[in-house]
């Protein structure tokens, strides 16, 4: 056949495909473009569904039924179910607060007071605040702090869906720094790692005291009450920051060419001393001049240490029980109330241990790099070469999840979690059905490790001050 008439019949059924296209008969571009347009699955095996967003997610939560993508200025959600759009939103900071029965999605602009509170399924405003200048959420309770003058300012607890205060405490002022959302307290800073988001556990439950820096002071709030319990000044030496109950004083002290650390956990009604250890770095210094200049390491109530010899360990906040020491050569990589999970020594697995015991929980195959995150319904471990994410049961080692993929794992809820990579996000279900992890107790609350706290033996999901259970005295003082 002669190369005009090739070209003369392409031409003619072009030009018949585009004149269907005009007359609605038949229009086959939609449908090309979209197969041109189609993402590569981001894992495999596939993911129950994938969607582009409008842009890079600065954090991805999942809420409900719903899964929130906060961008640089804009908060969208989408259905967990289908990935589907449900609303949007500008927004230049938005953060979840609520359990899994409950949750709300607070946005708001920077520089400028106030925020709404979002239905996080329709988007609907179920409450506005116009003095707000920072927000903090948690799994059951979500605080604010407005400011009338520099130094005269109030802060309020609410039920995540709650329409009036459930207490008030003033404050002499905030920090210059907090702004917007969850803005830094003293507290602990969480391991990380790469290719696992930092806030891929979601909120948890509101530690029982909180400490406020103002003008170089802490003030320590007990979140049950909102009473202020202390207001304490660093000595030059020291750090403060609270965990698991107690205010701690964290010296660093330079001698001989080196750091002498020391840390006194303080009772936060009286004051008096609770315990002390000496010799157990925080890791809250530099190297230069023993200046502490970050908070300790840990995770709700547990502190990450390194002991003389150089071993790892964790400690209870509360008591100072040592609930973990390490073996040389062995590397914590993410931590709970709970568990410790840890590379081993010969680089080629991760271990979970049980905290305050010695049973090991479980054990997987993992390369000297891997990394790991503890939430209340999965542990997550990134591995590379080849790249992987698996989600296994935290207690029992079994396997929810297990990805070929160089996407990062972005949220965790009870029935899955989202990966994503630049602007890809997907859903991955955990197991099958009847095969999904158990909901944690209080909602994947504040477990104590082993029995943190008064009355420990009862008390493991309750926090030290029980302040995740049910008062069996209907709330009377005792």
């Amino acid at each position: 056949m002669a190369k005009g008439s090739v070209r003369g019949g392409l031409l003619l059924g072009l030009a018949v495909v585009v004149a269907l296209a005009a007359t609605g008969v038949w229009n086959p571009f939609p449908g090309l473009w979209d197969w041109v347009d189609r993402s590569e699955p981001i894992s495999e095996p596939d993911v129950v569904w994938q969607q582009r967003v409008g842009g890079t997610p600065r954090s991805v939560t999942i809420a409900g039924d719903a899964v929130v993508v906060e961008q640089r200025t804009r908060v969208e959600a989408r259905s967990l179910a289908t990935g589907a759009q449900l609303w949007e939103r500008k927004a230049d900071w938005a953060a979840v607060a609520g359990g899994d029965r409950d949750p709300v999605v607070a946005v708001g602009k920077l520089l400028v007071k106030g925020y709404e509170l979002l239905d996080p399924t329709t988007g609907a405003t179920r409450r506005r605040d116009d003095d707000a200048v920072a927000v903090w959420t948690y799994r059951n309770l979500l605080l604010d702090a407005r400011c009338t003058e520099a130094t005269d300012c109030t802060l309020s607890a609410w039920d995540p869906r709650g329409t009036a205060p459930l207490w008030t405490a003033f404050l002499p002022g905030v920090h210059s720094g907090l702004l917007a959302d969850n803005p830094g307290l003293r507290g602990t800073r969480r391991l990380t790692t790469t290719r696992i988001d930092d806030g891929v556990a979601g909120a948890e439950a509101a530690p029982p005291l909180l400490g406020f820096p103002v003008d170089g002071r802490v003030h320590v709030v007990d979140t049950a009450t909102g009473r202020v319990l202390q207001n304490v000044e660093p000595g030059r030496e020291e750090r403060l920051s609270v965990v698991g109950g107690r205010l701690l004083r964290i010296s660093a002290r330079s001698q001989d060419g080196t750091c002498y650390f020391a840390i006194s956990a303080r009772d936060s009604a009286t004051g008096q001393e609770a315990w002390q250890r000496a010799g157990i770095n925080l890791r809250t210094a530099d190297s230069a001049g023993c200046v502490q200049r970050e908070d300790p390491q840990g995770a709700r109530n547990v502190l990450i240490g390194v002991a003389p010899d150089g071993r790892e360990t964790v400690i209870d906040g509360y008591d100072g029980r040592l609930l973990w020491v390490g073996e040389p050569g062995t590397k914590l990589i993410a931590v709970d109330d709970r568990s410790a999970v840890f590379r081993a020594a010969d680089k080629r697995s991760v271990v979970a241990r049980e905290l305050g015991t010695d049973k090991v929980l479980w054990t997987r195959p993992a390369s000297g790099k891997a990394g790991a995150s503890l939430t209340p319904y999965a542990a997550v471990v990134a591995d590379e070469k080849p790249s992987r994410l698996a989600a296994v049961d935290p207690r029992t080692g079994r396997e929810l999840a297990v990805l070929r993929t160089s996407a990062n794992a972005l949220a965790v809820g009870s029935q899955g979690m989202i990966i994503g990579e630049g602007r890809e996000i997907g859903y991955v279900r955990f197991g099958t059905s009847g095969n999904s992890p158990a909901r944690p107790p209080g909602e994947g609350g504040n477990p104590g490790p082993g029995g943190t706290g008064p009355g420990a033996p009862n008390n493991d999901d309750c926090g030290p001050k029980r302040e995740l259970c049910p008062d069996p005295d209907g709330g009377k003082d005792g």
